[in-house]
């Protein structure tokens, strides 16, 4: 079982995140790949084709603002093993209100001028264990190689006003996958301070 850690950014790699990824205990076989680009969904489509051109069975996506423990690929791992295509670890917004980068469900909200702007609902609570998501933010996640081939060309472009990770989920669930999130699995945002569970606002 190969499987590329993708890391797309612009222009900034924080100093915690790579103190996280030299310190993660890596598979036999895993390779670390980085895509600096402005937009990052086409940062995230570089990483994918090449995971898929290079024969990896599986991608674990980490954004570089993110601080994790040791045994995060482990765990995915692990999750992964059971036959999953797709599992997100839990982290948090940077900005507040802080809720969980974790989505139950498609909403909508009217602005003032009348236009209708989609979003996500963040989880409410987060069990102790994997639970199917709706989407997530994409800061600790691992996937099948094979799932990005079902959801099809340009997988990460943004559509109807979502950003690219969860514009992927969209696509991802209307292809049949079920995503899910395991709430043991934690990873820390990094801003201008740890944003963890400590910082969400019920």
């Amino acid at each position: 079982m190969r499987t590329l850690i993708c890391v797309p950014c612009m222009d900034t790699v924080h100093t915690l995140f790579m103190v996280s990824l030299l310190s993660m205990r890596k598979a036999e076989g895993t390779e670390v790949s980085v895509s600096s680009c402005s937009l990052v969904y086409d940062a995230r489509h570089v990483l994918a084709h090449k995971a898929i051109r290079e024969g990896y069975d599986r991608i674990l996506w980490l954004d570089s603002d993110m601080r994790f423990d040791p045994d995060l690929m482990e765990k995915l791992s692990e999750d992964m093993d059971t036959g999953l295509e797709f599992v997100s670890a839990v982290y948090f917004t940077r900005k507040k209100p802080v809720k969980p980068c974790i989505y139950d469900s498609l909403c909508e909200a009217v602005t003032k001028d009348g236009k209708t702007i989609p979003y996500a609902s963040h989880v409410k609570e987060i069990p102790d264990g994997l639970f199917e998501i709706e989407g997530c933010g994409f800061g600790a996640v691992m996937m099948t190689t094979e799932l990005i081939r079902k959801v099809g060309d340009l997988p990460f472009y943004p559509m109807d006003g979502y950003g690219e990770d969860f514009s992927f989920c969209r696509r991802a669930r209307a292809a049949g996958a079920k995503l899910y999130c395991d709430g043991r699995i934690r990873a820390d945002h990094v801003g201008l301070q740890l944003i963890n569970e400590d910082c969400w606002e019920k």
